[in-house]
Order: C-alpha cells, then structure tokens, then sequence
C-alpha cells in the first residue's frame, strides 16, 4: 500500500490529471502517432466509428494492408494489426482517482511472444517493473527433486529463453500469460520437456499491480 501511495504522488507530480471514469476510447484517440505508427489518427477514429456504428472495423493502414479493430469496450480494445500481430490496450485504476494504461502488442514469429508497457492516460511511459514483474522461463518449468531420468536434463536446457504471449481479458481484471518457448523447440524435444511445463500462469490487477493468482 506504501508503495502504490509513492507510485500515485509520483504519477502527480509528472502531471498526471485524475481521470474518473476516463475511458479505453478517450486514451486511445489521444494517443500520439509515434507509438503506433502503422495507423494514422484517422485510421484510429474510423475504429471507434464503425464500432459504435455496429460495422465491422477494418482499416487500410499506412502499409497499405488491413488492420481491424476487434473489441472496444469501456476499459478495453484489440485490434488486429496485421496477419501476424496484435495489440491490445486496458485501463487500469491505480486508486479512486488515478489510471494507468497496460498495453500488449504482440508479434507472431516462429511463436508468439509479447511486450507488456505501462503508460500513464496521456500516454507518458512508466516502469513496467512497478506494475508486473515478469516471470522466467523458470517460473514455467517444475521439475522434481527426486527426478532420475537424466535423459530428460539436455532436454530442459533447452528451455533458455523465455518467449511469452500475453493476453489481457476484456471482461475482467486477469492477465493471462502463455509460455510459447516449447512450441520453439523441435517436436521430440517438444514432447520430452512436456510434462514438466506448466504451460500458463494468470494474474490478477489488485492495489495498482498485476499479482500472481497463486499468490493471492
């Protein structure tokens, strides 16, 4: 609690104006071009528009390629950036009168991995450390003490990077994390390391953070 009180003040005095009731819409029509710079400010209006108009909300972006934006609510949007990325934006209340904006774009390479950022409502950049600590490829991997197959050790160290796909849910205040590393590996390694990945872990946004479920 001490520390989300230091994290409000702060947020104070770069300028932040408490915003009740300030909505997803309202941040992302301020949204300056430089962080989304595939869609132009038109692209973003026409968005909300089709939406708020029962249409779907496709666009042509600045590559020439469609975007469409898939869900808007109060506190929430996704969109589809192109075939093979997504972004998506939430709302959060860090108190009765301060919100924070979580943002996850995320990239469909080999597998998908996202990026999670925190900005404040007029989209100035904040510590993502002060909101979510990000797990390692460890936090997703358990494998017993007493295990002797030492077949299976080369195995999991193979799980050296952390690839991770990131899903805020529209209706709640869950994040959902899925660890994309094993669909890396080739399929028989795939298979082996299997049984001892915990595959997903889900957070919950409680006292202006994103806490571990389990932990709760």
């Amino acid at each position: 609690m001490k520390k989300l009180m230091i994290i409000s003040l702060c947020l104070t005095l770069m300028g932040v104006t408490p915003m009740v009731g300030q909505t997803a819409k309202d941040c992302f029509k301020a949204m300056p071009d430089s962080l989304m710079p595939l869609l132009t400010q038109v692209n973003r209006a026409d968005f909300i528009d089709f939406l708020e108009s029962d249409m779907r909300a496709e666009v042509t972006n600045r590559f020439n390629r469609k975007s469409e934006m898939t869900r808007l609510t109060k506190d929430y949007i996704r969109i589809q950036m192109t075939e093979r990325s997504s972004w998506q934006m939430k709302v959060l209340p860090l108190n009765d009168s301060v919100r924070v904006v979580c943002a996850v774009a995320t990239v469909q390479g080999p597998v998908a991995d996202s990026d999670i950022l925190f900005y404040t409502t007029d989209w100035k950049p904040l510590p993502a450390d002060d909101f979510f600590q990000k797990p390692g490829a460890e936090d997703f991997v358990s494998v017993p003490d007493s295990l002797q197959d030492n077949r299976i050790r080369p195995a999991l160290a193979k799980i050296d990077m952390s690839l991770l796909s990131a899903e805020i849910s529209d209706n709640s205040d869950t994040l959902t994390l899925t660890f994309t590393t094993p669909r890396y590996l080739d399929a028989e390694t795939a298979d082996e390391v299997k049984p001892y990945i915990r595959p997903t872990r889900k957070y919950v946004w409680r006292d202006g953070r994103y806490l571990p479920v389990t932990s709760l």
